[in-house]
């Protein structure tokens, strides 16, 4: 039966589902380049500094500072969206969904990206992508980087 009404839905949807895997397949060869795109413009000392770098977006005037941030958070957004569908259809939905993740802002998120970088498998994936377009692989910080952080800011926040 329920079997029956999915199909019915998707009679009745086609064109929808065909966007959507449009959509997907062109998400996913956009991923292809993207991706390694995105690595090699890390800075290899990215991960090791005690505070995220500030943004270009600081020396920009405050009206276009405000478009551009919600310009990226708002396509961020979409792309994480489209990375939760991948999941369904075709496509790369974990890596578009780490895409998404890094464009959009929210608190925590250079802890969390440090956190995510410390993975042997995405250091490996990540410093292999990085050889192949010549660019030095990612300092990695040690695991305890993040207390010493956390104590940083305690530090800074009380005055001391």
């Amino acid at each position: 039966m329920l079997a029956l009404a999915i199909f019915d839905w998707m009679k009745e949807h086609d064109t929808l589902l065909w966007w959507l895997g449009i959509g997907s397949a062109v998400l996913f060869v956009a991923t292809l380049f993207a991706v390694p795109w995105m690595v090699t413009k890390i800075p290899a000392d990215y991960f090791v500094r005690k505070k995220r770098p500030e943004s270009a977006l600081k020396q920009r005037h405050p009206a276009l500072k405000v478009v551009l941030a919600v310009g990226r958070n708002l396509l961020g957004l979409i792309i994480l969206l489209a990375g939760i569908a991948m999941i369904l259809l075709p496509g790369q939905g974990v890596i578009t969904i780490m895409v998404g993740l890094m464009l959009i802002d929210f608190p925590g998120k250079f802890r969390f990206e440090r956190w995510l970088v410390r993975k042997e498998s995405v250091q490996k994936a990540v410093n292999w992508l990085r050889k192949r377009a010549k660019a030095p692989p990612l300092e990695v910080p040690p695991k305890n980087g993040d207390e010493e952080g956390k104590q940083a800011e305690r530090a800074a926040r009380s005055g001391a």
